[in-house]
């Protein structure tokens, strides 16, 4: 009698430390879901910031722009054009991150959006240079060669803006890459967490 008592103390206390371990199990899947998730709505957010700061941009400042200063309308419209093209990634970077799911994905489908993603972050970088580029030069040609209203001779009119131009930049730049660091630090965070509840579905 004691023997069967015994094994059956037993039975009960291996059946119980199962139940634990599946508790436990299940409490590490949720914290490290939401860490993921976290990291993921961080980045969800920049980007959509991003791109309100582009609106804004093209709705009140280029306007602002033309109606205070004496620019060309060409000059304006390729401001426009250049802050249009920008809106163009960032309507990408958003149509993928509205497709992370984590609860209604596999970690391997969540894996594969993370991937398009950076390609798309990847591929960001070198529009933004070309389209800035041919837009800056596009634009100082509409107006030191064609902008007859003002008279650009070489001199504190012509310093003045080329140097507020590269204060501009240089505080973007800035921006960019504080931005930029921010955002590898919770895309690994991501790409971390995904790993860890791909454990949890094998």
């Amino acid at each position: 009698m004691e023997l069967d008592e015994l094994k059956a103390r037993w039975n009960d206390l291996d059946r119980r430390l199962e139940e634990n371990q599946l508790v436990n199990l299940s409490r590490m899947k949720v914290l490290i879901g939401m860490k993921t998730k976290s990291a993921f709505e961080r980045i969800y957010r920049l980007n959509c910031f991003n791109f309100l700061v582009e609106i804004l941009a093209i709705c009140i400042l280029a306007p602002f722009i033309l109606m205070t200063t004496p620019i060309r309308v060409t000059s304006f419209v390729i401001i426009e054009a250049a802050l249009v093209a920008g809106l163009i990634p960032q309507i990408q970077k958003l149509s993928l991150l509205s497709k992370f799911d984590l609860d209604g994905k596999t970690c391997n489908e969540l894996c594969g959006l993370v991937l398009q993603y950076k390609l798309a972050c990847y591929r960001e970088r070198f529009w933004v240079i070309v389209t800035v580029s041919v837009a800056m030069v596009a634009f100082y040609i509409s107006e030191l060669v064609f902008n007859r209203q003002v008279d650009y001779v070489f001199g504190i009119r012509i310093l003045m803006p080329i140097g507020f131009t590269l204060l501009t930049f240089a505080l973007a730049y800035v921006i960019a890459q504080w931005q930029r660091r921010r955002h590898a630090q919770q895309m690994k965070e991501i790409e971390n967490g995904l790993k860890e509840l791909e454990e949890f579905e094998k």
